[in-house]
């Protein structure tokens, strides 16, 4: 992974964009097609527009994670030429700070098709950004507490790219919310309930979120489809997110583990002060 500095240009287009996938206001909710969400059965295994009860599920999801802060997460990038970067760590909503370590592993290019790890360290990250360092010799505790003691001149801090990691890492903090989603409107926005699926011996409904402002329900090559897709329990706790984008290929993949409570996340580091 590439330790790039940080630039002054943002990305508010790709902001906007990550926040229109992933929120749905409150504001201007219709009633119209209720009735059509109410009566679909949930036993059936055909893809199909999400029942009431699966809306008010997914539309807590958010606010979930937002009270369970911080959690532990592992994110999985596909960057393309078989390179694979895994993210590993905790993310607290409350403050919109994530930290872990990273690991990019694939072909180096001289050993033929054997894999290996070719980087590893240390990753912080916001709404407005990341910062890489490398791992202290000989400190084996959680990312959290190595990072606590890293100077802010130890990290190399940069804004987003358009890469697959930093897509998956700013939809990753983007996820929580203080405030539940309208689940009106996330069933008028084409929210969908696809399958239902065990995860480590616990059921998980696979719903794909709203579709994407300005598209056409059928088109496409995923008939309109939303490239966000969630797995949501019987109590709307969200187990694992996939994201796909155009020219991404693997979907981005993160998963949730549960709270961590002792986490105890850093400064970010290209802040003042």
């Amino acid at each position: 992974m590439a330790r790039k500095r940080k630039t002054d240009g943002r990305t508010p287009r790709r902001a906007l964009w990550f926040r229109t996938l992933i929120a749905v206001t409150a504001c201007g909710a219709a009633v119209g097609g209720l009735a059509a969400y109410r009566t679909l059965s949930d036993d059936t295994a055909t893809e199909r527009p999400v029942t009431m009860e699966e809306a008010s599920r997914l539309a807590l999801s958010r606010l979930n994670l937002y009270q369970a802060s911080p959690v532990a997460m592992t994110l999985t990038a596909t960057e393309g030429g078989g390179v694979v970067v895994r993210v590993k760590g905790v993310v607290d909503y409350r403050t919109h700070r994530a930290v872990g370590s990273y690991q990019v592993t694939g072909s180096s290019g001289t050993s033929g098709p054997a894999t290996g790890q070719l980087d590893h360290g240390l990753i912080v990250w916001d709404t407005g950004g990341l910062g890489l360092a490398p791992v202290p010799k000989g400190d084996n505790r959680p990312a959290w507490q190595q990072a606590e003691h890293i100077p802010r001149s130890g990290w190399s801090a940069r804004s987003y790219t358009a890469d697959p990691l930093d897509a998956g890492l700013q939809l990753l903090i983007e996820l929580g919310a203080d405030r539940p989603d309208n689940p009106l409107l996330l069933a008028q926005s084409g929210a969908r309930r696809l399958e239902r699926d065990r995860i480590d011996g616990r059921s998980y409904d696979r719903f794909a979120g709203p579709r994407a402002q300005g598209a056409t329900p059928g088109a496409g090559p995923d008939g309109g489809r939303s490239p966000l897709t969630y797995w949501v329990d019987g109590d709307g706790g969200l187990r694992r997110v996939t994201m796909r984008m155009p020219g991404l290929g693997t979907p981005t993949t993160v998963e949730f583990s549960g709270r961590e409570g002792r986490a105890k996340l850093p400064e970010a580091p290209w802040g003042t002060g």
